[in-house]
């Protein structure tokens, strides 16, 4: 039943061999690795404005300047990237340029950050949809943890199916939402400046109540930094293709590279697009917890806590197609969706980057394993585990969410640019080539000033966001760090141990094999353990068993003694009825008395096959092999007895083991019957 529902859900499985049939061409892997950074448009303008909002709308009008600002660091990390793929396209990423590059620490580093920010694009991204979708379901908005839980599941199952089969099932919503929204942005561009016609938002009317006036020249300069932090939120994503490149189709680098300068000239022109048509609209928002408040009518009243305040995207729509119009209606939708459908970012560049991590011994080889659709299924299930976790512990809140998010990213980004720096410098010293050393020349002035821009924006995102959330990124990120370093020295002392050194002798065997079969009562399962056990011709043979009830131990003994079976019976007192102890130190006094000879315990077990069936046996062969594992010199061999409720293939007949039967020859043609024999 557990296959048939993997079936189901998965898919059936793929050979190792079709790995080159789940490349991705452009067209599908710009959806696939582009959704987070297209979708941020989605809030980063608007969390521009509700943060200038608290000094008043009067502040709004340094609202293009920050958009500005933000516009030029996302050419840069889109220019720096371009750089990075070309040079690095085994699928490393930030990774791999900075351990190459500024050593294993930093690669950790970068590593533990992007981890941390790939979770949170899960999480920020689903529970921003869910705010979408609850504005207009109201059992949605109330029970916003499950309902977004539900949503990260459901895309863990998608993505599950591999590469190619979640992205040809988003690839449909995100191209809709790329074609709404720029068309919202011409449309509304030649209303403006074509038509000349007025654009009135929802809240046009509306008036803020600033939460600080008169404020001094320093604290207005933290405000829109503050702002500036926020809007950066919209380069979140931009890293994903380059720890995607071994997904692309050939040539890589080239197809990697051209999809990041699409994603960037997109993203860039929705986002400048939304926030000049919001400010030319009239949108006005604040902080969601106190909108009810500081948002005033015409009148000069709050508009109380019924008002629901729309995105600064629905508002936009409204402006340019009306209300409840289909166009309006539209928008709304696959704005909604493509914010669920950013996650899908992550669940493509986690997974990868924890196969190289666990690759390189950083991270549980498990890791690195593909599954049965050749996506890398455990790190797909890590990653929506670590999100379903934040999403019920902050309540599915964005608000609070969104503050811990960002960090990551620009550490990352600052430490590869960087990286990229020496990895130029480097190449400089040994190229000949004078058109090659002018390219050289050209992608480290971009890394450079890329490097300098991604650091100010990370000092400026640190002193803004830490205090509200930020510090939580700042713990977690260490706290990766060194579970990587403890993992990578346990994989070390491991080698260490196992490492064949000079003076190993193969051929050496142990003095002697003294053999133990456990024995709880005469039956087949013991039989074929005693069977199998002299079969192996040890050193000396003996049966154990634990008397825990007297008459029990008695009438076993006269049962062996009445069948004659050759081998002696060694009974072991329990006087608190305890089995898995005496057989313990029965086993250490035999090595205490011969250290150089070898202890087998053979334990006859009987398979049931259902899990309820587990249930109804008390495990102890299971709890004896567990202790055993920790003596030295101690073999454990299970002798399994199949029971029929085991046997998965009732009803139908099972193929014959290679040589367990001489097949008669079919009648037919005497050519047929000498080929058969």
């Amino acid at each position: 039943m557990t296959d048939l529902l993997k079936r189901v859900l998965v898919g059936r499985a793929l050979r190792s061999g079709q790995l080159h049939e789940q490349l991705l061409p452009k067209r599908i892997a710009l959806p696939v690795f582009a959704s987070d950074a297209l979708s941020s448009v989605a809030y980063a303008p608007q969390e521009i404005l509700i943060i200038l909002s608290l000094a008043g709308v009067s502040f709004y009008a340094y609202s293009p300047w920050v958009a500005a600002a933000v516009v030029v660091v996302m050419l840069t990390v889109v220019a720096s990237y371009r750089q990075n793929v070309r040079a690095y396209p085994s699928g490393g990423g930030d990774y791999e340029v900075a351990t190459t590059n500024l050593g294993q620490n930093a690669g950790l580093t970068v590593a533990s950050a992007l981890m941390v920010d790939y979770v949170l694009t899960v999480a920020v991204s689903v529970a921003n949809g869910v705010d979408y979708v609850g504005a207009t379901i109201p059992f949605v908005a109330a029970h916003k943890p499950a309902v977004a839980i539900g949503i990260v599941v459901l895309l863990t199952v998608v993505n599950l199916r591999g590469l190619r089969e979640s992205g040809a099932a988003f690839a449909v919503p995100t191209y809709a939402f790329m074609v709404a929204v720029l068309g919202m942005v011409a449309w509304g561009g030649v209303r403006l400046f074509i038509f000349g016609d007025e654009l009135r938002a929802p809240s046009a009317d509306f008036d803020i109540v600033p939460e600080q006036t008169n404020l001094t020249a320093f604290a207005a300069a933290f405000l829109v930094l503050r702002a500036f932090s926020s809007g950066c939120a919209a380069l979140t994503g931009v890293e994903a293709i380059s720890n995607g490149v071994p997904a692309f189709r050939k040539p890589k680098s080239d197809n990697a590279a051209a999809t990041l300068l699409m994603m960037g000239l997109i993203a860039i022109s929705m986002f400048g697009g939304i926030i000049a048509l919001g400010l030319a609209s009239g949108v006005k928002v604040a902080e969601p917890s106190v909108a009810a408040d500081d948002l005033l009518r015409p009148d000069g009243t709050p508009v109380g806590p019924g008002y629901h305040q729309q995105p600064i995207i629905s508002q936009v729509a409204d402006a340019v197609f009306g209300g409840g119009s289909l166009l309006f209606v539209l928008i709304s939708a696959v704005t909604a969706l493509i914010l669920f459908l950013a996650a899908n970012t992550a669940f493509n560049g986690f997974p990868v980057l924890g196969s190289i991590l666990a690759q390189d011994r950083f991270l549980p080889r498990q890791l690195h394993t593909r599954g049965d659709r050749l996506a890398f299924s455990n790190g797909i299930v890590i990653l929506a585990a670590a999100a379903c976790l934040l999403l019920w512990g902050f309540q599915a809140d964005v608000s609070r969410l969104l503050n811990l998010y960002i960090v990551g990213v620009f550490v990352s980004f600052t430490l590869s640019q960087t990286g990229m720096v020496i990895h130029w410098t480097r190449h400089l010293k040994t190229e000949t080539d004078t058109r090659v050393r002018h390219q050289m020349h050209r992608s480290r002035a971009i890394n450079f000033f890329g490097g300098v821009m991604t650091g100010l924006v990370l000092v400026v995102v640190l002193l803004t966001k830490f205090l509200v959330g930020a510090w939580i990124v700042c713990i977690a990120m260490p706290v990766l760090f060194l579970m990587m370093k403890a993992i990578r020295r346990h994989y070390d002392n491991v080698a260490t141990e196992l490492e064949l050194t000079g003076d190993y002798d193969a051929t050496m065997l142990p003095a002697r094999n003294h053999a133990i079969v456990l024995v709880s009562k005469l039956h087949k399962p013991t039989m074929r353990a005693l069977a199998y056990a002299r079969a192996t011709r040890p050193s000396t043979l003996e049966a154990v068993t634990v008397g825990v009830e007297g008459a029990e131990a008695r009438h076993l003994q006269e049962e062996w003694e009445r069948r004659g079976i050759p081998v002696p019976l060694k009974m072991l007192d329990s006087p608190y009825r305890e089995i898995t102890q005496p057989i313990l130190d029965y086993v250490k006094h035999l090595r205490r008395r011969s250290p150089r000879d070898v202890v087998t315990v053979f334990i006859p077990e009987y398979v049931v096959g259902h899990w309820w069936e587990h249930l109804l046996h008390n495990q102890s062969a299971l709890r004896l092999k567990a202790r055993l594992l920790f003596k030295p010199g101690v073999m454990v061999t299970s002798v399994p007895w199949q029971l029929h409720s085991s046997d998965r293939l009732t009803g139908r007949p099972e193929p014959f083991a290679p040589g367990s039967v001489r097949r008669p020859p079919r009648r037919g043609s005497k050519d047929e019957e000498i080929g058969a024999s």
